[in-house]
């Protein structure tokens, strides 16, 4: 569709007041989802994340990569097990997802953005010890193997290449102090990095609207949740299953400092853009 230069013009107009709301701060954004596997709405992706670093955004990246690793691991005959959700790593799996997340899916995005003109960085929590992670146990002490819970971020690796002009691109496998490599949560990692860097917005991209009063109606999406009516509605049954993690995220995110964090439908084409540089955004905002 052509568009005529006049409303093109209205359209910069418009977003003006938001590129200077965000002039110099930093955004991170989880990426994940149909976003990252349809190929139309990857390109989607990086060209928002170029132009937005190009009017002046800091963007970081940070990725997990599931469906991936489940296919390299259907390739080698391993079976993917996985215990409250969580993937089961052990030994030779852990392997395997470094391989996979900082090896292949790590720098397929960093080229991705270099083909849409963008100076891009790839980075993992291995990195300059970016995360420092121990192992995680199941709340009634189950063993989930290399799976590890975040204790320390190192935001140097990230600030030196946002200071330097790049956009980091960062895989989540966090070392621990024991050595061992670990398979971190990449929406918590994306949570701790946001709340680490004073992060103006974390936007996490999925294969929903948002948050639906009603999970069957996608007119029901609730806008704006201040975090403190989190558990009223957990309690309700308006959070559940598989949101719950992803929103406790957010309230964390919140809780630590993040301006304002975003759930939004990584399916609708420049989904970023219109969470940014517009007054009504996308998606589920909690403040």
């Amino acid at each position: 569709m052509d568009i005529s230069n006049n409303i093109r013009a209205k359209v910069l107009m418009d977003a003006l007041p938001y590129i200077q709301n965000y002039n110099n701060k930093v955004i991170v954004v989880k990426y994940g989802g149909n976003a990252m596997t349809n190929e139309d709405l990857k390109q989607a992706v990086m060209s928002d994340i170029v132009l937005l670093s190009l009017v002046g955004i800091k963007v970081v990246l940070v990725h997990g990569g599931g469906p991936e690793i489940s296919d390299m691991l259907k390739k080698l005959g391993i079976e993917s097990k996985f215990i409250n959700g969580l993937r089961y790593t052990d030994k030779e799996t852990i392997d395997i997802v470094k391989m996979v997340l900082a090896g292949k899916v790590n720098k397929d995005l960093v080229a991705l953005l270099a083909e849409h003109k963008g100076n891009a960085i790839g980075l993992c929590g291995i990195d300059g010890k970016m995360l420092i992670a121990e192992r995680a146990e199941g709340e009634n002490g189950e063993d989930y193997g290399y799976v590890g819970n975040i204790k320390k971020v190192n935001t140097k690796p990230i600030t030196d290449a946002l200071n330097n002009g790049c956009i980091p691109v960062i895989a989540t496998v966090a070392c621990g102090t024991d050595g061992q490599t670990y398979n971190v949560n990449a929406d918590t990692a994306a949570s701790r990095i946001a709340a680490e860097l004073g992060a103006e917005n974390l936007i996490l991209m999925t294969d929903i609207a948002g948050l639906l009063r009603n999970k069957e109606d996608p007119n029901t999406l609730i806008p704006f949740v201040n975090v403190s009516e989190v558990p009223f509605m957990k309690r309700q049954g308006i959070i559940s299953g598989g949101m719950i993690p992803k929103i406790d995220c957010c309230v964390e995110a919140v809780r630590r400092g993040v301006k304002k964090t975003s759930i939004i439908d990584g399916r609708v084409p420049h989904s970023i853009l219109i969470e940014i540089l517009s007054s009504e955004g996308i998606g589920t905002q909690f403040k």
